[in-house]
């Protein structure tokens, strides 16, 4: 049983075939998965999943590349939906210099915002770091995020980096890219992460892992990424899918199925 703890089941790639998407997915043994919503129509679409689909959970919040049209409007609505049934986390949030949507000092307000948000709900948060890996550190050390903690989502960096946001609290959530062959630094950082604090995705429809790599991904490619990690690691592919769902139960607060 694995548990995609990042995916797009919402995006426009799977509007006509998300039944025949989520059955593919439990041929491949991903029971579960979190179905993030980053701006209106993905956080909707999202919400709606999660109550059609006992195995999908939402994660909803404001994407970085949309930091400009966050108003206090859209945060008072996205302070009621996070109250909805199923609303398991706030993300993905964070800073993405490589699209540059909007300027650093606007991207840096709304997550910082948003952290506040999670800290005042409880709430773990999914963090998008794209070309801002310090910058995205600098922040959650100085909003102390230990207390909620969260995810750093498609995780790219390094083994050093994944200990500096581990010693921070974070879980570290690793895609398609770790089983790349150009991704020595990421698999060097799957090796590392404690057992604990690792979690399987697919960031679906991005990021196909081996050997779908340039295709569309979908969420029952997690089972790839979660045999790349037993590979590296030297271990079962079930110890792997084991601690993933455990570690993506325990932080969402979802109730394990027997």
């Amino acid at each position: 049983m694995l548990f995609d703890s990042h995916t797009h089941l919402n995006a426009e790639q799977f509007k006509d075939e998300i039944p025949e998407t989520v059955e593919r997915a439990k041929e491949l043994g991903v029971t579960e998965m979190a179905v993030v919503g980053f701006d209106t129509p993905t956080i909707e679409k999202s919400l709606e999943l999660s109550q059609t689909y006992e195995g999908i959970h939402s994660i909803i919040g404001w994407h970085p590349t949309e930091a400009g049209s966050y108003t206090k409007a859209v945060e008072e609505k996205l302070i009621q939906q996070l109250t909805l049934p199923k609303v398991v986390a706030l993300g993905e949030i964070g800073l993405d210099y490589h699209w540059m949507e909007d300027p650093k000092d606007v991207q840096d307000k709304v997550f910082r915002r948003q952290i506040a948000i999670a800290k005042e709900m409880n709430l773990p948060i999914s963090i998008h770091t794209r070309d801002a890996i310090e910058d995205t550190y600098k922040v959650l050390k100085e909003e102390d995020i230990r207390e909620i903690g969260g995810i750093m989502h498609s995780f790219s960096g390094d083994d050093e980096w994944a200990k500096r946001f581990l010693d921070l609290g974070m879980h570290v959530s690793f895609s398609g890219v770790v089983t790349f062959k150009n991704a020595p630094g990421v698999q060097a950082a799957a090796k590392v992460v404690p057992l604990d604090k690792i979690l399987v995705e697919t960031d679906a429809p991005y990021l196909a892992p081996m050997p779908y790599r340039g295709k569309r991904n979908e969420p029952g490619y997690t089972r790839y990424v979660a045999e790349k990690i037993a590979q590296l690691r030297e271990l079962p592919l079930e110890e792997i899918a084991q601690h993933t769902t455990k570690n993506a139960h325990r932080l969402f607060r979802i109730a394990a199925h027997d």
